[in-house]
């Protein structure tokens, strides 16, 4: 649904995206994830025809985005970072009028207006005026926005940026729900927690360049299918340390916090397979688990990875 090779852009000296090569599956929830100045929001505006790559090619939606701009546009609906709203019109006058952008027609209005209020959770707000909603409530209404023209890709940058936790959680609610209508949906975002309950996938983003990308519990094992399991036994803590060692599939074993943890290659029948030789052994067990890490965690360690090895090569 969206195919990104490529993709180079620069301002001055500073290259916003260093031939960037994504493909984003349709029907998919795709988290773009990085810091201020990785490069998201010129990826965005570059998909959206907003601002043009200097090398590199893209498909959204089977059409080209140079060749095809106004296709493009038909084809998504996009949120940018900073959202403004127009003052002095009521929620309903606001997406009748984006409405009538799109040459729907204007008998069509006030159902399609009910609809994308309802779809928002602001169906008792068509009456209230734009400039007297609270941030949260601007922000689902340009969401609602984006949806006039029903299409199919909808392209958010920082839709939950600067809200409180209740209306994240009511722009992540709504986003959940896009995907499951089927939408195909690129998101960016600092919230990394949130992302791993929203995303299908999820790409790292950084100084212009993809770290990593694939689906999140991938990600979350670090791209490797590694898993990490914490064994905690009764006694002969070494000893197990020891004799794990030696397992085919475990990559690591160390003693922390009176618990053996492993570095574990293997699926989950290995694991079983794992816990049954750990008792036949004469362990005592009594944990068995499989840490469960998190985006924010594969985020600082992919990105601190990156500056490491940045540093070390500028101090040779």
């Amino acid at each position: 649904m969206i195919e990104m090779k490529e993709l180079t852009k620069s301002f001055g000296n500073n290259i916003a995206l260093n031939e960037l090569t994504l493909s984003i599956p349709g029907g998919q929830v795709y988290g773009l994830i990085g810091p201020n100045g990785a490069g998201k929001t010129t990826a965005m505006r570059i998909l959206a025809t907003l601002a043009a790559a200097d090398s590199g090619t893209a498909i959204v939606d089977g059409k080209d985005i140079v060749h095809d701009t106004r296709g493009v546009r038909r084809s998504i609906g996009y949120m940018p970072d900073f959202f403004g709203v127009y003052d002095g019109l009521t929620s309903r006058e606001y997406l009748s009028f984006f409405a009538s952008s799109y040459n729907i027609p204007e008998e069509k209005h006030d159902v399609l207006v009910k609809e994308l209020l309802e779809l928002v959770n602001l169906p008792d707000k068509a009456e209230a005026y734009v400039d007297n909603l609270s941030r949260g409530m601007k922000q689902r209404l340009a969401l609602a926005r984006c949806l006039v023209h029903d299409p199919q890709v909808l392209i958010l940058d920082e839709p939950a940026s600067g809200l409180d936790p209740r209306a994240r959680a009511e722009v992540k609610e709504i986003i959940v729900q896009l995907g499951r209508m089927g939408k195909t949906v690129l998101i960016s975002s600092h919230i990394l927690p949130e992302l791993s309950e929203i995303c299908d996938r999820v790409g790292i983003l950084q100084n212009g360049k993809l770290l990593a990308s694939g689906p999140v519990p991938e990600i979350i094992s670090g791209g490797k299918g590694n898993r990490v399991i914490n064994i905690e036994v009764t006694e002969y803590m070494t000893k197990l340390v020891e004799y794990l060692g030696g397992y085919p599939a475990v990559i690591q074993a160390e003693e922390i916090d009176n618990m053996v943890r492993l570095i574990f290659s293997g699926n989950k029948t290995a694991q079983v397979n794992l816990l049954r030789e750990v008792v036949s052994a004469g362990y005592d067990v009594v944990q068995f688990s499989e840490e469960q890490g998190n985006l924010e965690d594969i985020f600082m360690a992919v990105t601190g990875e990156v500056e490491s090895n940045v540093h070390q090569s500028s101090t040779v």
